[in-house]
């Protein structure tokens, strides 16, 4: 039975290129052929107005299946781009963690959600708030792979060390089948001296688990969803392009690679 491979982006701390990376993986993982859906899983909806210009005058989003389990399906919008699906949000989630607060099994109602639709993608790409509240806990449990983004700047090693805690206890308690797949240094500056260090300690203390691709600082993929495109139909051949493109591929390539050895 086809199932879709699971995929949340997470960090507690904002600003790192967390969305950014979540559209992007989404539309060159669409654009290589995979039948793709992106969660925008925060009330922000960042990640839906990289493809409408107006989230707030959406008449349903995720909201609607998540706490009054509304069929997703009325729900999930196709974007411009072939084979990207979208399920939308706006302010209307950030009521969800108080209204879900008596509810049971609240914990899962992301996994119970993603069930309903995911024989129909190969991947479903989740994007998070910056926090370590329900919303991250109900990813976890969702998700199959997590991905953290990470700015090169001087707190980056003391948040990454307390989202790890978060992982374990979660995994722990509510029995969560997950793996971290890896951490992908974004708005990477090369000359700046800073970055170049805490990349480096960075790879010396997660060894094995950060991504060869680095994500340049780019004025092209801070642009783009302004034009509510993603990087691959903005400015396909800028930095921030290229390295998104290569960041997909080694993302295919450790996910195919986990997936042979699992049935070897």
């Amino acid at each position: 039975m086809k199932m879709a491979r699971i995929i949340s982006f997470c960090n507690q701390k904002g600003g790192v290129g967390k969305t950014t990376s979540a559209v992007n993986f989404a539309a060159y993982s669409a654009a290589r052929g995979r039948k793709t859906l992106l969660v925008d899983f925060d009330p922000q909806g960042n990640a839906t107005s990289a493809f409408f210009h107006d989230k707030n005058r959406l008449v349903r989003s995720v909201y609607d299946a998540l706490v009054h389990e509304m069929d997703p399906f009325d729900i999930i919008k196709k974007t411009k781009l072939h084979n990207l699906d979208l399920l939308p949000s706006n302010s209307a989630l950030a009521g969800a963690t108080i209204e879900l607060v008596a509810v049971k099994r609240r914990e899962y109602r992301l996994l119970e959600l993603l069930q309903k639709i995911e024989k129909r993608y190969d991947y479903i790409v989740i994007d998070l708030p910056p926090s370590l509240g329900l919303f991250l806990i109900n990813a976890l449990v969702a998700s199959r792979y997590i991905i953290i983004p990470v700015q090169c700047e001087y707190y980056a090693l003391e948040g990454l060390a307390e989202l790890l805690r978060t992982f374990t206890l979660v995994s722990k308690n509510l029995k969560a089948r997950n793996e971290i797949l890896g951490v992908v240094l974004t708005m990477y500056d090369r000359t700046n001296g800073l970055h170049r260090a805490v990349a480096k300690e960075i790879k010396k203390k997660f060894p094995g688990y950060v991504f060869e691709t680095v994500i340049p600082r780019n004025i092209k993929l801070a642009e783009a969803p302004s034009h509510t495109r993603s990087i691959l139909h903005y400015a396909p051949y800028s930095h921030g392009a290229k390295a998104y493109q290569r960041f997909t591929d080694e993302v295919f390539e450790l996910i195919e690679i986990n997936h042979k050895n699992k049935k070897e």
